[in-house]
């Protein structure tokens, strides 16, 4: 971790034990959706470590919409995110990737901004390649995924063209 300011190495540390993995799912989504309205969407909390977004999906089986904060690798170029299931090491997959799979249609918050696009589940060689660089973005992600049995889900959730009525 050379290169890695010591503040950020502590909270890589904190954020890879069991403790946080069973209290963050409460205390951190809470927190940024209160300091995001609070700030009328400027300011994520969680993304003053790791770049956030509030992502907007679908429910699964209730068909409502659905605000969660989440962290994200951004990609070159600014029109896609990886989107990490981890649900901070915990047994089950987060609801809000079954309402992707569910529904792919979303929208994400970045910086501000409502941004439509569409998420697909990585897999394979594409699957390997973005866990490989999501890894090197924040590596308790490697923690996350040593305490689980099922494979933690990646999203590659892409811009798409916003839709104009005539």
């Amino acid at each position: 971790m050379t290169g890695t300011p010591i503040g950020v190495r502590a909270v890589q540390k904190v954020s890879s034990t069991r403790g946080f993995a069973k209290v963050a799912p409460y205390v951190v989504p809470a927190l940024d959706r209160a300091v995001h309205r609070l700030t009328r969407g400027k300011v994520l909390l969680s993304a003053q470590l790791l770049p956030g977004v509030i992502l907007t999906s679908t429910g699964a089986r209730s068909g409502l919409a659905r605000r969660t904060p989440l962290a994200c690798m951004p990609e070159e170029g600014g029109e896609s995110w990886i989107l990490v299931g981890s649900n901070f090491g915990r047994a089950t997959h987060p609801a809000w990737t079954g309402n992707l799979l569910a529904h792919p249609d979303a929208s994400v918050n970045w910086k501000g901004r409502d941004i439509p696009v569409t998420a697909r589940l990585l897999e394979g060689e594409e699957r390997t390649a973005a866990w490989k660089a999501v890894l090197a973005f924040w590596p308790p992600y490697a923690a996350y995924q040593a305490r689980v049995e099922r494979e933690i889900r990646l999203f590659r959730v892409v811009r798409r063209p916003v839709e104009t009525t005539a």
